[in-house]
This record gives C-alpha cells, structure tokens and sequence, in this order.
C-alpha cells in the first residue's frame, strides 16, 4: 500500500476570497489616494499666485501703476499673455483679468492633461490685488473654505 503525501497550497476558492478581498481595499483607497494628491497639488496653484501677487506689487511700487506699458513689467506681459503662467509643477495655468491701474484679478485653473483637471472640489482658485483669496469647484460654487 503506497502512502499519499498531504498536498499543500491554496484552493481556487481561498485564492479567490484573497483576490475578492484585495479588491474591496484597492476601490476603497484608491480614489482616497487620488484625492489626497490633488490636495497637495493645489499647493502648487496657491504658491504661484502669491509669488505673481509679489511681483505684480513691486511693478506697481516701481511704476505706479499694474496696468504699465508692455515690456515694462514683464511678469503682466506673461500674465495676459494667451498661455499665461504654467505653474512651476505644471499643474494650473495662471492668468490676469481685469487689470487696471490699481487692480487685477489672479485665476489659477488647471493645466490641460493635468491631473488636477479631475479635481471637482477646487476648480479654480482666484487671488486680487487686496489678497482675497477664493475659489469655485467645477459647478462654480464657492468653495473657498475648504480649498484655501
């Protein structure tokens, strides 16, 4: 009489109750994980608009004025620019509106092919020349608090 060896290993049921279960945690922390970096990324918007913020104001403490002459301050000649100013992370595109003499509006939107263009909660983010800081998620509602 030959003896039979106990086999070892996984059966193709608990094989697939581990695969059932790595799933379930993949599709929880994985949108957890999105989300968390383009929380960090918003960074990269908030720091650009704060150091154009900077340079704008020593234009206007050298000049007199935002609205100076093209080639005179060229950070407001890159900021009306088409393209704008791509963030240093390449992640927003900062561009000027309204600028006058003694004021101008800062809109960081994300970059085209940018994961921060699936950011919903942080759409934009919007600086003016009195530092009041905003932003819209991608419905256009305000959502300020949370993003800055």
């Amino acid at each position: 009489m030959a003896l039979i060896k106990n086999q070892t290993g996984f059966s193709f049921i608990e094989l697939m109750a581990v695969v059932a279960i790595v799933g379930i945690l993949a599709a929880i922390a994985y949108p957890s994980y999105v989300k968390s970096v383009q929380k960090s990324n918003r960074t990269d918007a908030k720091t650009e608009l704060a150091d154009l913020s900077q340079r704008l104001q020593r234009c206007f403490t050298a000049n007199g004025t935002y609205a100076t002459a093209v080639g005179v301050c060229t950070v407001k000649d890159e900021l009306i620019n088409a393209n704008g100013v791509v963030t240093r992370g390449k992640f927003y595109v900062v561009k000027a509106s309204n600028v006058a003499a003694t004021s101008y509006t800062l809109t960081a939107t994300p970059a085209v092919d940018s994961v921060q263009g699936k950011d919903k909660e942080c759409a934009s983010f919007v600086l003016d020349h009195k530092g009041k800081k905003s932003a819209k998620n991608s419905n256009a509602a305000d959502t300020t608090d949370a993003c800055w």
